[in-house]
């Protein structure tokens, strides 16, 4: 069984092996300030969350999130990251993640969900093809100096 949660103190290096994880897929290299800082406002859990999905008591998927205004219409909740451990994939972690941050975000009053992923990211597109709506939308994104 599937359990989702919040991440707690004792989940740090657990939630980071899994954060870096996904930053590999996607071919980033972050500094250890990044993993700090983003740690930290999961801590907080104000601005913007985290949940994390145990199998058999271990942390195998991670979830970060966030609501924001919405021009035309009430808020709505940015799905950013989503990675599940490999070993862990098909067992409906992703899923079980995914219905958790809808839940969070019905009960605030959002009127949806949305996320990105790479085109040629197939293992979880056959998940979001199938709990979502593709829209055909195109992201454009302008990296800004540090």
């Amino acid at each position: 069984m599937i359990a989702i949660g919040k991440l707690t103190p004792a989940d740090r290096a657990a939630w980071e092996a899994l954060f870096r994880a996904y930053l590999d897929f996607y071919g980033r290299d972050e500094p250890q300030e990044t993993y700090d800082t983003a740690w930290r406002a999961f801590q907080e859990d104000t601005r913007v969350h985290a949940l994390g999905a145990r199998l058999d008591g271990e942390l195998v998927g991670i979830t970060h999130y966030f609501a924001h205004p919405n021009t035309s219409g009430p808020d709505v909740c940015y799905l950013q990251d989503l990675f599940t451990d490999p070993r862990a994939r098909r067992k409906g972690v992703g899923e079980a993640l995914i219905t958790a941050v809808v839940g969070w975000a019905e009960e605030r009053g959002c009127s949806r969900v949305y996320w990105s992923t790479h085109e040629t990211n197939a293992t979880a597109r056959a998940l979001y093809d199938r709990v979502a709506d593709y829209r055909g939308f195109i992201r454009y994104q302008i990296e800004l100096p540090r």
